[in-house]
């Protein structure tokens, strides 16, 4: 009976987040455990234990699962060493399995590691060898590595943005390792790096320009001779050498195929590289033209979006509402450890005089102090409405200052969903404007019905104004950090002989 072993490693981190990644931010699982975690989930490993379970043939090994809690900053180098022996560790536990699924990101790295991913892919060869089947599922936020390539018979990735296909790629994932390891296909990878970084509206799969290429990248996956395909469009704020774009289509041993169809693709791509960008509004204009709608409006901080590795306690949006006057009612999410504690000690019904926001990257926001009325206290602990995982933002309060309610976590929790503000029994939809901290969600969870949707300029480490944040490691020149990039595709070809 074949055995095929399952870790994951998840995490997607800003470079220009000032507060380090640690192993506590992380949920640990291991053997069994994975399994009760990820069964009847809608996640990556849930989706391959679902097909796994149905091939009566097959026996699942649950090695071992690092989940952060939430995206953040570069992961310290200590912990990297920990999290790294331990997926490690597990290999070789069971190094004697017969193939391998690994549930990862692209977009994890630590002060001295800049690809982790492609990292642990290397090091799990030198445990199990080279003939090993191991299939790598990755997030189309992934920065794409030759060493994650190299060390994978094949990668498949999410088709999604914003994301809802985490189950379907476990699924794809599972099925095509499923077809390695009975030898029915050979897979040769093409990839076509691009020098592009974007960040915009039109990213949106299901009605942007972005998603005409990733369609063609399925209609490649879907076609007889296709395996998997998609387009790596990396995650900007992890500043990394190999930051780029990439298209990457795998088929069954047909490299002339894989190449012609990825020069193709990015070619359509870096036509439409300046349609991809998002406009941004002034923060003060941002706000006044809030207070003048009449319906609800949607203040979207992408720059201060925890999902994209930034810190989460921004108030520049609270602080220009209230220098503005805005009277209407605003629901506001924000990360602030000390103000959460001194809500805890005073307890549901006071009313204290705290500071707020600014505790984590102090450089670009001042704590500003307000009298608040503690409203309801949580323990953080909740589920996420995408995909049913547990979500922790620690001890948790809703304080109230006049018409601001804030939703104040003590740590970065994922805010592409309505998830933290349910838990906390409010309804977006009930506010006049809601502070999202997301760059895009889908759509019914805040968009529908509102009146106004304003991407705001404000400062943070995930700003979708890249040039303000400060690249100093990915290759260059790549657009839009420099001018006049010029770009000729050429396809790399890649094969594992198992």
């Amino acid at each position: 009976m074949p055995r095929i072993l399952i870790n994951e490693c998840k995490q997607e981190i800003s470079s220009f987040n000032p507060v380090p990644g640690r192993y506590k931010d992380f949920a640990i699982a291991r053997g069994g455990e994975m399994l009760t975690l990820h069964r009847g989930i809608g996640t990556e490993v849930g989706g391959a234990l679902q097909v796994f379970d149905q091939a009566a043939s097959i026996r699942v090994v649950p090695g071992y699962s690092c989940r952060a809690i939430t995206s953040g900053g570069t992961l310290a180098d200590a912990d990297f060493d920990r999290i790294s022996r331990e997926f490690l560790d597990a290999v070789r536990e069971h190094r004697d399995v017969d193939a391998i699924y690994f549930s990862l990101h692209g977009a994890f790295a630590s002060q001295t590691e800049h690809d982790i991913e492609g990292y642990l892919l290397e090091e799990t060869r030198k445990i199990t060898g080279a003939s090993i089947p191991l299939v790598t599922s990755l997030d189309l936020h992934g920065i794409l590595t030759d060493r994650m390539v190299e060390n994978s018979n094949a990668v498949v990735l999410y088709h999604t943005y914003p994301h809802v296909d985490f189950f379907e790629t476990g699924q794809r994932s599972a099925r095509l390792l499923l077809r390695i390891l009975a030898g029915e296909v050979r897979p040769v990878t093409a990839v076509v790096p691009i020098p592009a970084l974007v960040r915009g509206n039109e990213l949106k799969t299901a009605t942007g320009l972005f998603g005409q290429c990733v369609n063609d990248c399925i209609a490649l996956e879907n076609s007889a001779a296709g395996l998997s395909g998609g387009m790596f469009i990396g995650n900007p704020f992890t500043d990394v050498p190999d930051l780029r774009s990439n298209v990457l289509l795998v088929t069954d041993n047909n490299p002339a195929l894989a190449e012609a169809e990825a020069v193709r693709i990015a070619r359509k791509f870096w036509e439409m590289r300046e349609h991809l960008h998002q406009p941004l509004t002034e923060l003060r204009e941002s706000v006044l033209a809030a207070a003048e709608a009449t319906g609800r409006v949607v203040l979207v901080d992408a720059a201060d979006a925890t999902s994209s590795g930034a810190s989460g306690d921004s108030n520049a949006i609270l602080r220009a509402l209230l220098e503005t006057g805005y009277r209407r009612t605003a629901l506001i999410p924000l990360v602030d450890a000390p103000a959460v504690e001194r809500a805890f000690a005073a307890g549901v019904g006071a009313t204290i005089r705290v500071p707020l926001g600014g505790s984590l990257d102090r450089a670009r926001f001042t704590p500003l102090e307000l009298d608040v009325r503690v409203r309801i206290l949580h323990d953080g602990i909740f589920r996420s409405e995408s995909h049913g995982c547990l979500w922790d933002g620690g001890p948790t309060a809703l304080l109230q200052h006049e018409n601001y309610t804030l939703a104040v976590t003590s740590q970065a929790v994922s805010l592409y969903d309505r998830s933290l503000f349910y838990a906390l029994g409010q309804d977006p939809a009930h506010f006049d404007s809601v502070v999202v901290k997301s760059p895009h969600c889908q759509h019914h969870m805040f968009d529908e019905g509102a009146e106004l949707i304003l991407p705001i300029d404000a400062p943070g480490s995930s700003s979708a104004n890249l040039k303000s944040l400060g690249h100093t490691r990915c290759a260059r020149p790549v657009f839009p950090l420099d001018e006049g990039v010029t770009f000729t595709p050429r396809a790399r070809i890649f094969q594992r002989n198992s």
